[in-house]
Order: structure tokens, then C-alpha cells, then sequence
């Protein structure tokens, strides 16, 4: 390929969706996304990797010990026998499928310090492409052998790249598509492009932040938050409870740049693993999109919780969306940390448990906007979300409240906020913070701006429509007019029955 001719995102979509039909029909695509994933990180390690070897070998004019030498010191060290290109020289090899998990371990190996989690679990412990599920021995060996082809046409060192985001670009392509072709079952660990972008300019992080997703899923909305930032000073951590996601959002982080990004494989209510000194991690924002109303989230063991987190109360065993709220406020700094969070409308006004802790995070003056988001916008669920902001460098005792619902564009499958749909949020929102909002309506239809009084009156009920009136008047009815129409019809109908006996009479009817 001619080292002028850049690749673009279109072209890499292209192909990794092709590779896609590789799989089809073979295994489901919510675990075919695996392979086709990993195999776009390791053409890209592997493609980074042989062009920094050759610069240096022209650096050193041609001494390969001092090239390698200087490689170690690389993001990523790659052993030959793991590289893309022997794999491909191998692709008709009867172990290929063997050939590629022997890379992938090595590669694990040579990059333990990175590509581990901090109890010792590897990025690739979840997939074998040896695995049985690829179908017979012959039908394996030949689909392999058709990936490694497809991949084979990209480049993907940065000298080949239209822009350094196209891999990341990609890999995010592919798990949404993913998403919304398997529905729920990949819809649970990705958060639609628009959400996790308004979320991540609700709570945009000052430079030198610490970010935190405590459940980061794929890491899209870690990395969108990060991005919002407007530079390089941030850091990034997570947790994420499935095996299998966990090493996708650690491969995900790679391919966008975020070597230094901390993402921890755990149950966050169970046993959170960000920690310091044997204390919850404090973090200036902290995003997420939990599992709505996750059942069997840990009340039990909430009562007796070493990081002191329900002590507003215990949320009911069936429904966890109070008990990640409650984690995520604990985990925010103390007099700065700002908490977003993607809810089902019931956390708004459920009762019992569920209401009490909603009453003391209100007094506590916690609470700082609630936006309501149109239904479907999510894959696998038609219901519609709320956004939560909290925060504890709140500057007024009010709370803004948003109905959002109406402003969209419909889509097949899902609907989708509009660039001009999340500008409209984000700007009364920043009205509202930088203080050029008063109580009451902000926004006819829209946007209502809540005393503590005006919430204390709807018994700490935060449902929107109490705040924010969509109600629309009916036109008012001409009756006159309309029993003229009616008149009309009738006369009308009339004429028809009597041409219609006429005909049935000629007929002998």
C-alpha cells in the first residue's frame, strides 16, 4: 500500500463488518464480536509494533540489536511467533486456531504488567479460537483462515491512518452494531453513542480530573467523558463485572490511546476494587449506565458493607438502582464530585426504602438536575431513561428538571437524540449552574427550575410531569359547524343506501 494513501473510517468498517460473515450463522453475534475484536487489537499492536521496529532500524541503519533493544521500551512488546504477519503466513497451517491463542498468550506474557488485571486475569482468558464452537476442525481451519484474510487488506500503524481515533472509531462501530443486532444481550454492556456524549458534557471534567465508570461495560462512555476533557490531563478508571466485557473495555482503552487507564474486573457492590489505602477511591466525576433495576444486586451484604456506602438506607433486594447511586456518591470528592448516572423513571418516585434514601439525598441538597430522555433510545428496551446529576459543589438549594422526551429523531429500531436535541439539554443546564435560571418555569413545556419547598410539596416525588407542564389545550370544537358536517354526511349517506336498493331491485333483490 502506498504510505501516502490513508485509510478512513468508512474503509475500516468496511472490512471488519465483512470479517463479520466469517462467524455468521456459525455462533451468536454477541460472542462473535469477540473474535472479530480481538483480532482488530492484534493487527493493530502487531501493525504499531513492525513500524516502530523499522523506524528504528533505519535510525540504526539496519543494526537489528539496537532496534530491538529500543523496542522494549515501546507500548507494546509483540514476540515474532504473535505478530499478524506469521500468523497469516501460517493461515493454511492445520493448527491455525491453536497458532493464534499460543499468540495471544505469549503476547499476554511479554505484557503482563499491562494486560492484567490486578488479580492476574489476562485480557484473552475468555476466547479461544481453537474452541470447538467454530465448528469442525475443517470449517474452523477455513474460517480462520478467511479472517486472517480480510484483515490482511488494512494497515494500521498511524503512518496509514486518516486520524489516530479510526481503530477506537472502529471497535465502537462494531459493538454497537453488535448491540443492536443480539438486542438486550449486548445492549446490557453499551450505551448508545448520543447518550454516553450528552452525559459526558453534563458532567464535563475539569483538566487534571479523575474519572470513574463503576460499571464501564465496553468503556465508550469512560472514554467519551475523557474526551470531554479538551486535553490529555486526565485519568481514567473502571469496573466492570462481566469477564468477557472487562476485556473488551481493556482492549477498547488501548486502541483509543488510554494505556494508563485503570479497569478493574469485579462486582462493584460486592467488592469494589478501586480503592486506596484499604478506603473507596474519591473521584471528581463519576458516570455510568447501570443495570436498570438489577435484581440480586447484594442487600444482603449491604448491611454489613466495610465501605459504609447504604448508610442512608438499603435499597430493596429486587432493585439495585439506588444502591449504584449510593456507591457512586460515596466514590465522588467530597465538595467537588459531580455524579451522572442513566436511571429508570421508578428511582424518581418509588416509595418504601427506594423513597427514604431519595428524601435524605434530597436534604442533603445531593441533587441537581433530572432529565427526561425520549423511550428507545437503548438497545433491547423500549422504556424511557432519565438522566441523574448530583453534586457536591452544589451552588443553589434548587433542581433543575428537564422533559427531554419530545425531542428526537426516529429511527427503525432505535430512536437517537439529535446534535441540536443534546445542545438544547446541555444549555439550559449550564444556564441553570451558572446560576441564570430562577424558580419556576425556565422553559414553557421544557425546562421547570424546583425550589426545596415545591419538592417537599410532591412528598420528595421527583416524577417531571409535576414540575414540568407539557399538558397541550385541545383545540376548542365549533359544534355548529360540526353538526352542519354531520348533516351533510348523513343527506350524503342517504343518497348512497337509496341508489344501493335501486341496484339490488334491478338485480331481483
Amino acid at each position: 500500500m502506498d504510505i501516502q494513501q490513508k485509510i478512513d473510517q468508512s474503509q475500516i468498517n468496511r472490512v471488519v463488518w465483512k470479517a463479520c460473515d466469517t462467524f455468521r450463522g456459525v455462533i451468536d453475534p454477541s460472542q462473535y464480536k469477540d473474535y472479530i475484536l480481538t483480532m482488530l487489537f492484534l493487527k493493530y499492536v502487531s501493525d504499531v509494533y513492525k513500524a516502530k521496529y523499522s523506524e528504528y532500524l533505519n535510525r540504526y541503519e539496519g543494526d537489528k540489536e539496537r532496534a530491538t533493544r529500543s523496542m522494549r521500551h515501546e507500548r507494546f512488546v509483540i514476540p515474532e511467533t504473535s505478530s499478524f504477519d506469521y500468523l497469516y503466513q501460517h493461515r493454511t497451517a492445520d493448527n491455525i486456531g491453536e497458532l493464534i491463542d499460543m499468540a495471544l498468550a505469549d503476547i499476554e506474557d511479554a505484557n503482563r504488567e499491562k494486560m492484567s488485571s490486578e488479580d492476574g486475569s489476562s485480557i484473552f482468558r475468555n476466547i479461544s479460537f481453537n474452541s470447538a464452537n467454530l465448528g469442525e476442525p475443517k470449517e474452523k481451519n477455513a474460517r480462520l483462515k478467511n479472517l486472517l484474510v480480510d484483515f490482511s487488506e488494512l494497515e494500521l500503524d498511524e503512518s496509514h491512518l486518516e486520524n489516530n481515533d479510526i481503530i477506537g472509531d472502529a471497535y465502537m462501530y462494531l459493538v454497537s452494531t453488535f448491540a443492536s443486532e443480539s438486542g438486550k444481550k449486548a445492549g446490557e454492556f453499551f450505551t448508545p453513542a448520543e447518550v454516553s456524549t450528552l452525559l459526558a458534557k453534563l458532567t464535563k471534567s475539569k483538566p487534571g480530573a479523575r474519572i470513574c465508570d463503576p460499571t464501564c461495560g465496553s468503556g465508550s462512555l469512560l472514554i467519551k467523558a475523557g474526551k470531554e476533557v479538551g486535553n490529555n490531563n486526565f485519568s481514567l478508571y473502571g469496573q466492570e463485572v462481566n469477564g468477557s466485557t472487562w476485556a473488551l473495555a481493556m482492549m477498547n482503552m488501548f486502541l483509543h490511546g488510554f494505556d494508563n487507564a485503570v479497569i478493574r474486573w469485579g462486582d462493584t457492590l460486592r467488592n469494589p476494587k478501586l480503592k486506596e489505602d484499604d478506603k473507596l477511591m474519591k473521584f471528581d466525576t463519576v458516570i455510568a449506565n447501570p443495570p436498570f433495576s438489577l435484581d440480586k444486586w447484594g442487600a444482603e451484604e449491604a448491611t454489613h458493607d466495610p465501605y459504609n456506602r447504604f448508610w442512608r438506607g438499603i435499597p430493596p433486594k429486587s432493585k439495585g438502582d439506588w444502591a449504584f447511586i449510593s456507591h457512586m456518591i460515596e466514590a465522588a470528592q467530597e465538595g467537588r464530585g459531580k455524579v451522572g448516572v442513566v436511571i429508570p423513571h421508578g428511582v424518581l418516585f418509588r416509595g418504601a426504602s427506594e423513597g427514604k434514601i431519595r428524601k435524605q439525598v434530597i436534604d442533603e441538597n445531593l441533587l441537581e438536575a433530572v432529565i427526561g430522555l425520549p423511550a428507545n433510545l437503548f438497545f433491547g428496551t423500549g422504556i424511557p431513561a432519565a438522566i441523574a446529576i448530583f453534586n457536591k459543589g452544589k451552588k443553589t438549594d434548587n433542581v433543575l428538571f428537564i422533559d427531554a422526551s419530545r425531542e428526537y429523531e426516529n429511527g427503525k429500531n432505535q430512536n437517537k437524540l439529535r446534535p441540536e436535541d443534546i445542545n438544547h439539554i446541555v444549555s439550559v443546564y449550564q444556564k441553570f449552574t451558572s446560576g441564570q435560571l430562577e424558580s419556576g418555569v425556565a422553559e414553557e413545556k421544557y425546562a421547570f427550575v424546583a425550589t426545596p419547598a415545591d419538592i417537599r410539596e410532591n412528598d420528595y416525588n421527583l416524577n417531571i410531569p409535576r414540575y414540568v407542564d407539557t399538558f397541550e389545550e385541545e383545540a376548542e370544537i365549533d359544534i355548529p359547524a360540526v353538526q352542519k358536517e354531520i348533516d351533510t354526511l348523513e343527506a350524503e349517506l342517504a343518497e348512497v343506501q337509496a341508489k344501493m336498493r335501486d341496484y339490488l331491485k334491478e338485480l331481483g333483490y
